[in-house]
């Protein structure tokens, strides 16, 4: 039934296009009384395409309110004042040990059992969420499952009745230029409609999580409105809302459905992503790189690196490897080669094509699970526990980013972990931990280890040219 509702009205903004250009054609042989009428009947045509689609999604759109409890850790601090002074600060100026934060952010219902999805940062560090329907009937939800990488996570509610799932669409046939339509919660307004355009697709590089291939729009997007819906004309789910650029105005990236929906499906069914890993270390081709090896730049991505008995060294593939197709794929670039490969589930066998020293070699690599996949953000040894992930620098971005020695890169940041809230970025690299060096990631994890699970990491980073001094505390649980 819901497929079919959502034929009917397919065809029904279809139709109203349809009409409305031809409307237009009308006016161009109307006189300027039949045309001024005409012009404004074809307006309000137009106007109704977005006023159904509100009308029908709102009830599938919900308003997530999350609190969080935060630990005050106590500084002993030399009191301004000695005497009788210092007893009245003691007794009555004390911080209290812990406080509540509570946040605000959106929801798109996907399932009539009550799944709903969601930004990870609307939801991953919450200790109790409470979602709101359109018809201000209230529900305690739990988490289902969380994915930092994507921002993606899944919450439900169980005890809920009528719901209305919204369509989910195909994110790969939007275009820049089409129309698209945003509902949420920006500011605690609740079920707010916005309308823009799509800006652009595959915006990658963006620096919000480890796998972007954003949707960039001009419907406004506000704080409030993330893990709500971006809509197609026809009123389906083409993308999540996630970010925004706070420097700028009518920039704004969602989650393609498409993504999502693959994530979403594993979240449901087992509460966690298992993602594809070959176990290589890849790098873009550089005009310079692209000349050396004798391929065109953008014609695939280097391997700089094989891991040690990984799913590439066993099926052939080698240091200064050319990839430039994976499953029948041509490769652009690293992101896009990323994707590609975390999309396949481990243990499938894929077509990989190669360029070794002017050669094409077609070879066959069964895609391995990546290692670090399980445990983020509850391991107490592991950096994800304060919302970043790391890799080894290799010799190619040690010249980039102009480190002589030591350090390790950020390859990654939770945008509602503890360590962005600090400031810490993608790119950026950590020289130190805890006043000691450390000369790759194994160091970091070492310090990890030695230290206790609720202890602050003191991170010297560097960042371009310049360093400076970072305090992040673990992620709470």
């Amino acid at each position: 039934m819901g497929q079919w509702r959502a034929s009917r009205f397919r065809g029904g903004a279809q139709e109203i296009i349809g009409v409305s250009l031809i409307l237009l054609l009308v006016l161009l042989v109307a006189s300027p009384v039949d045309a001024e009428e005409r012009s404004r009947a074809l307006v309000k045509r137009m106007q109704q395409v977005f006023v159904d689609v509100a009308e029908r999604l709102k009830p599938s759109v919900v308003n997530i309110s999350t609190t969080q409890k935060v630990r005050i850790r106590r500084q002993q601090v030399e009191p301004f004042f000695r005497g009788p002074l210092e007893e009245f600060f003691e007794r009555f100026l004390k911080l209290p040990e812990e406080f509540e934060r509570q946040s605000l952010g959106s929801g798109v219902i996907v399932d009539a059992k009550g799944y709903i999805l969601t930004n990870n940062h609307v939801v991953g560090q919450a200790d109790e969420i409470q979602v709101t329907l359109v018809d201000e009937r209230t529900f305690q939800a739990k988490v289902v499952g969380t994915d930092p990488k994507t921002d993606l996570a899944v919450i439900r509610i169980e005890e809920a009745t009528n719901l209305r799932p919204a369509p989910l669409g195909d994110s790969d046939k939007m275009r820049t230029g089409d129309f698209v339509i945003a509902i949420g919660n920006p500011f605690g307004l609740s079920h707010t409609v916005t309308v823009g355009v799509v800006s652009a697709t595959g915006r990658a590089g963006v620096g919000i999580t480890a796998y972007e291939d954003f949707i960039q729009t001009d419907a406004s997007i506000n704080p409030g409105n993330s893990g709500g819906p971006l809509l197609n004309i026809d009123a389906e789910v083409i993308g999540i809302n996630t970010a925004i650029v706070a420097t700028g105005q009518g920039i704004g990236f969602a989650i393609p459905v498409n993504l999502a929906k693959d994530i979403m499906g594993q979240l449901i069914k087992e509460g966690r992503v298992t993602r594809g890993w070959l176990g290589v270390v890849i790098q873009p081709l550089t005009p310079e790189l692209a000349r050396q090896f004798g391929v065109k730049p953008g014609g695939g991505v280097l391997i700089a690196n094989v891991v040690e008995g990984g799913p590439a060294e066993k099926a052939g593939l080698k240091s200064g490897d050319v990839v430039e197709a994976f499953a029948g794929k041509p490769v652009t670039d690293v992101r896009h080669l990323q994707r590609l490969v975390a999309k396949v589930r481990p243990g499938k066998e894929v077509a990989v094509n190669v360029r070794r020293e002017g050669r094409q070699l077609a070879l066959s690599v069964a895609v391995g699970q990546m290692p670090t996949e399980e445990a983020v953000a509850v391991s107490p040894q592991s950096p994800e526990r304060y919302g970043f992930a790391v890799q080894d620098l290799t010799p190619d971005l040690r010249e980039k980013l102009q480190v002589e020695e030591g350090g390790v890169l950020v390859s990654s940041v939770d945008p509602g972990g503890p360590a962005f809230r600090r400031g810490l970025r993608r790119g950026d690299v950590i020289l130190e931990v805890n006043r000691q060096p450390v000369a790759g990631r194994g160091d970091l994890l070492e310090v990890l280890r030695a230290s206790r699970p609720e202890t602050d990491l003191l991170l010297l980073v560097q960042r371009g040219k310049s360093t400076r001094f970072i305090v992040v505390p673990p992620a709470k649980g």
